[in-house]
């Protein structure tokens, strides 16, 4: 006999999890299915996110960060340590503490919501129906009003570079490695690469990373992606642009290393690494969720076709997350997981899928939202720019943190913010202030006029708005 609910989600990373508990939260009886499992065999919720993606990886980032500053800057700070060394094994211990705490924490949000937690993997039968395979092969049906699919996203392969989970590993390998790898090798200089290589690089590792892309970070206007690059490249990444890799192969010799083959503008050329690491993207993990029998419309990149509101082709079924079209970001994926389960309540909410922020958590950190000045020229908007540097913020010299500067783009016409791109300490929840400013469609004068408390690294934001129209005090302007 199969279980009668309201709402079936496949799947519990952010995109699954937070839609679970937001119908649950609107009186819909809610079920989540999870494919992740602990030994016990009880469902383990979060996804790739916080088990293997966004939340390991920031823990080891904060902490590579933390032992990079002990051994280049405290000394700046007049503090000292004559003795410094870092324990892997320590750093992952506690990098799996906190994907512990956080999934066990998502669990406690579904009993606190009375959200079912199914443990299995979940298969779109048909409209309201959800087939679920036990870890030991058994079988259930669920029934529902409404299914959600949220079933994320993996790495992508790549043929010259096969996994092998030793020598040559994808994100998820990369964050298990026991020890630091003296040469490693990054195949990707997008976001997962550029995090990854700078975990690696300040802990000791001589890092390269190969991009076949020319141009570098090609979201971001073209100087303020000059610039990133230069900062990364100062802090030690060989970032080698129009990069392509063509074969790699494993040295079994004293010291096993993988030999990769890549060519550039000058022709083949030889890298040897320790350790490779294949960072070229992520696709939807849409294969075998529904039935060949349902006719859910899959497109040939694996992603599920919806409208604008995450509805697929069949009727009372929706996809969500990185399932679908737009950048695979939890926070958009949370975003669409509220506006379903919403838009399912009866309510109205929709998702402006033109402010999207996003973030490379270097460090500096790397973050933009809404449109680029090169983005705005091609559509045939004018548009004015201010920007401002992090060097001329009383707060980031103190901190030393003086990288990086925030670029604002305005449309010339209504003087209203279109975009915003920065590189500084803290960049991603500066942006976050400008994200709310372009949702309410502020003007380049809103910001310039409201009151900043100082000393902050958010002033730097202010400056950029009064750069706008040469109104910056803290730097010279030139005349208009």
């Amino acid at each position: 006999m199969s279980q009668q609910f309201d709402v079936v989600v496949i799947g519990s990373g952010p995109a699954g999890y937070v839609a679970a508990i937001r119908c649950a939260q609107l009186g819909l009886d809610t079920a989540c299915v999870e494919r992740w499992r602990s030994e016990s065999n009880e469902p383990v919720y979060g996804g790739t996110c916080l088990n293997v993606g966004c939340i390991p990886s920031k823990a080891l980032l904060d902490t590579s960060h933390k032992f990079y500053e002990l051994r280049r800057h405290f000394a700046d700070h007049g503090i000292t340590a004559k003795q410094s060394a870092i324990d892997v094994a320590a750093m992952m211990s506690r990098k799996n503490k906190v994907v512990g705490q956080l999934t066990k924490g998502v669990a406690g949000l579904f009993k606190g919501n009375k959200v079912t937690g199914i443990s299995g993997v979940g298969t779109l039968l048909g409209r309201g129906r959800v087939g679920v395979t036990g870890a030991d092969g058994a079988q259930q049906e669920l029934r529902a009003s409404h299914v959600i699919l949220a079933s994320g996203s993996e790495p992508v392969a790549i043929p010259p570079a096969p996994i092998d989970n030793e020598l040559i590993v994808d994100s998820t390998g990369a964050l298990e490695f026991d020890s630091v790898p003296q040469r490693l090798g990054v195949i990707g200089a997008g976001v997962i690469g550029l995090e990854l290589g700078s975990v690696w690089s300040r802990l000791g590792s001589q890092v390269t990373i190969l991009e076949a892309l020319e141009d570098f970070l090609p979201a971001l206007d073209r100087p303020m992606a000059r610039d990133a690059l230069k900062i990364l490249t100062r802090q030690g990444l060989d970032i080698r642009l129009g990069t392509k890799v063509s074969g790699s192969r494993i040295d079994k010799g004293k010291n096993s290393s993988v030999i990769v083959t890549y060519e550039d503008a000058e022709g083949s050329k030889e890298a040897v690494f320790d350790k490779l690491i294949v960072a070229v993207g992520r696709r939807p993990v849409s294969q075998d969720l529904a039935d060949s029998a349902a006719g859910l419309a899959i497109d040939g990149k694996g992603l599920v076709e919806v409208d604008e509101f995450c509805a697929t082709n069949l009727p009372d079924v929706y996809a969500v997350g990185d399932l679908v079209r737009g950048p695979m970001l939890a926070h958009k994926g949370m975003e669409e997981g509220v506006m379903v389960a919403e838009r399912l309540a009866g309510k109205k909410t929709q998702v402006n899928y033109e402010l999207v922020p996003s973030v490379i958590y270097t460090h500096p950190e790397i973050a933009w939202a809404g449109r680029t000045e090169d983005e705005m020229k091609q559509a045939g908007v004018e548009c004015i720019t201010g920007s401002f540097a992090f060097a001329a913020s009383g707060r980031a010299l103190a901190a030393h943190d003086t990288d990086g500067s925030v670029k604002l783009v305005v449309e010339k016409a209504t003087d209203r913010i279109a975009g915003c791109q920065i590189i500084g300490a803290g960049a991603a929840d500066l942006l976050q202030q400008m994200v709310i400013a372009m949702e309410f469609s502020a003007s380049a004068e809103d910001i310039a006029l409201t009151m900043f408390s100082h000393p902050a690294l958010s002033e730097v934001v202010h400056e950029a708005a009064l750069a706008v129209h040469g109104h910056a005090i803290h730097k010279a302007n030139r005349k208009r």
